[in-house]
């Protein structure tokens, strides 16, 4: 069988920047055996071009409207707001890649490209923080309430950086496949962690109605939140973690050519997909005010 990279379209640049080669294939396909399937990386750049123009300004936007907020935050912001910062970095990266690939051609060059590709890789952890802050606010409200300080978040999301950061420049360095393993790990644990939390999260909220004929406003807004984060990790993160055990059965061609690019090209969406949440329950601003904004919110009630 075949050698893959678990993340093959992090990989796109190695027939372009060897030493000495030819120009190499056009930027729709990777290998010249892909030119009779080239839809996979026509998807893949298709995607690219999406996250350049909707999630740049969208992932922008996120971290304006949190740093400007004076009142009533939510405890998630400060992961929202990083993981904005590394999707929008991911994002601005997409000029430098299509220019090096189209004109330039300067291995040195993927060097940066690769530490973009190790921050994406890695950003869904700032996604379970995310989860387990609403994991605790909804499931063990009275531990939450001690927990609420922002200082502990900000250590916590200070770790993180630490990890990804250390991700990101030995995958720069050292190559994709010195960090295949734990790239296949983190993917495997986040998906676990984060589909526990928001199943958790959603059993709480229905069992706390259970006999009443309406949910609490606040309540109901949490609820369906999480029902969306549910979905946009089914169809973002599902994926990539249900093609893992099946690699060695597909054929070059479909794997390298039409699977993996298609598959992980869906995740690099989120880039586009997580600040366009984030925007769709933003409180609105001149032209009125969410009637949410107007309930008195009990002890427990969380702003999700």
């Amino acid at each position: 069988m075949f050698n893959t990279t678990l993340h093959p379209t992090h990989d796109l640049h190695l027939n372009s920047t060897t030493p000495g080669a030819p120009a190499g294939p056009p930027p729709w396909y990777q290998f010249p055996v892909c030119a009779v399937a080239p839809y996979g990386f026509i998807f893949y750049f298709g995607v690219k071009v999406l996250n350049l123009a909707v999630g740049t300004p969208s992932n922008i936007l996120v971290m304006w409207q949190i740093a400007s907020k004076k009142s009533d935050a939510s405890t998630s912001d400060i992961f929202i707001f990083n993981l904005a910062i590394l999707d929008a970095y991911f994002c601005l990266m997409t000029p430098i890649e299509m220019v090096n690939r189209l004109l330039l051609g300067d291995s040195r060059i993927w060097y940066f490209q690769r530490f973009a590709y190790g921050v994406k890789d890695v950003a869904p952890l700032f996604l379970v923080c995310i989860c387990l802050d609403r994991y605790m606010a909804v499931v063990h409200p009275v531990v939450f309430t001690r927990i609420r300080d922002n200082k502990i978040r900000i250590a916590i999301s200070v770790v993180v950086w630490c990890l990804i950061l250390a991700y990101g420049l030995t995958k720069c360095i050292a190559g994709v496949m010195s960090v295949n393993e734990i790239f296949s790990g983190v993917i495997l644990s986040a998906f676990a962690i984060m589909v526990f939390c928001n199943i958790s999260v959603i059993w709480v909220l229905r069992r706390s109605v259970a006999g009443k004929e309406e949910m609490h406003p606040v309540k109901k807004k949490a609820f369906k939140m999480v029902l969306i984060i549910l979905a946009i990790i089914v169809v973002n993160y599902l994926p990539p973690v249900a093609l893992m055990p099946f690699v060695s059965y597909y054929s070059f061609v479909a794997f390298r050519c039409q699977i993996s690019i298609s598959v992980f090209s869906i995740m690099d969406l989120s880039c586009s997909v997580e600040p366009l949440l984030y925007i769709t329950k933003m409180e609105c601003t001149a032209g009125g005010c969410c009637c949410s904004r107007k309930l008195d919110k009990k002890p427990h009630d969380v702003t999700v």
